[in-house]
Formats: structure tokens, C-alpha cells, sequence
């Protein structure tokens, strides 16, 4: 029930940030969403690329597109890294987020509190909170966040 609940809220704020996506033109995501912060751009990258860091974590695969990390999790915003352009961006989003939704529709639900892969079986012994809900659920709250941010955009 739990994992249901937590399931449904990615959902609703993957659905919620494809809206916004749809409402804002390419221009209004290049813009800050504030004086001197973040751009939308840098904020979509860094969610795509914190993300999909889960299919890793998770033991799925490899990320689609790690050439985002430097960019968007290394990186602050406007540090003269090669940004892909606001479309190229939404395309990313659209595929890894059904990369993920896939993943988590096909893992059976006593993996979910099984270990993720940066954790060691001697850790995770010590400390099973770090499992792989877990660390869906701390995605579900960082995306949330920045979601909040890229709707000042509007």
C-alpha cells in the first residue's frame, strides 16, 4: 500500500511536469527562474540526470544519457558546460521517464526493499532504511522540488 501510494505520487508529479512542459515554450525554459537562479534548462537536465541514476541504483542498466552529469550534477548552472537545447531536453525526459516508469511497473514488490547497488551487503545489514524505496522516494521529493521551480516559469 505504501509502495502504491508512493508510485502514484511520481506519477502525478511526472503528469505535472509534463503540463508544464506542454504550457512553456523553449524561450521561457531557457530563462531563469528568478534573478541570478537557476535556468528552467539546468533544472530539467539535473532532474532527467538525478533520475535516471536509478537505473543504476536499481541494478537495470546502464543511464541514457550519462552525458548529462557533468552538466547538471557536477556542475551549478551557467558554468560553461555544453547544455543540450530545451528540446533535446523534453525528448530526454519523455524516454527516461517511461525508462523508469517501466522499471518500476516490472520490479516485483519485495525488490523494493531490497538493497541498491552503491550500498554494500555489510552496509546494508547495518542499515537497511537503504534500500531501493527509499531512494525512490528521496527522487519523488528532489523532483518535486525543482518542479515547484520550473512552474515560476509560467
Amino acid at each position: 500500500m505504501i509502495l502504491d501510494s508512493i508510485l502514484r505520487n511520481l506519477k502525478a508529479q511526472n503528469d505535472q511536469l509534463n503540463r508544464l512542459l506542454s504550457q512553456i515554450s523553449d524561450e521561457q525554459l531557457a530563462q531563469e527562474i528568478a534573478p541570478g537562479k537557476n535556468t528552467g534548462v539546468y533544472l530539467l537536465g539535473h532532474i532527467i540526470a538525478a533520475n535516471e541514476g536509478m537505473l543504476t541504483l536499481f541494478g537495470a542498466g546502464d543511464k541514457l544519457y550519462p552525458e548529462l552529469e557533468m552538466a547538471f550534477l557536477r556542475t551549478p548552472d551557467k558554468s560553461g558546460q555544453e547544455m543540450p537545447t530545451p528540446a533535446a531536453l523534453r525528448d530526454m525526459w519523455a524516454k527516461s521517464s517511461a525508462a523508469l516508469q517501466e522499471l518500476f511497473t516490472n520490479l516485483p514488490a519485495e525488490e523494493w526493499s531490497n538493497r541498491h547497488t552503491a550500498v554494500s551487503e555489510a552496509d546494508f545489514a547495518n542499515e537497511p532504511h537503504r534500500n531501493k524505496i527509499n531512494v525512490l522516494l528521496s527522487r519523488l521529493l528532489h523532483q518535486a522540488y525543482h518542479v515547484g521551480q520550473i512552474a515560476l516559469l509560467k
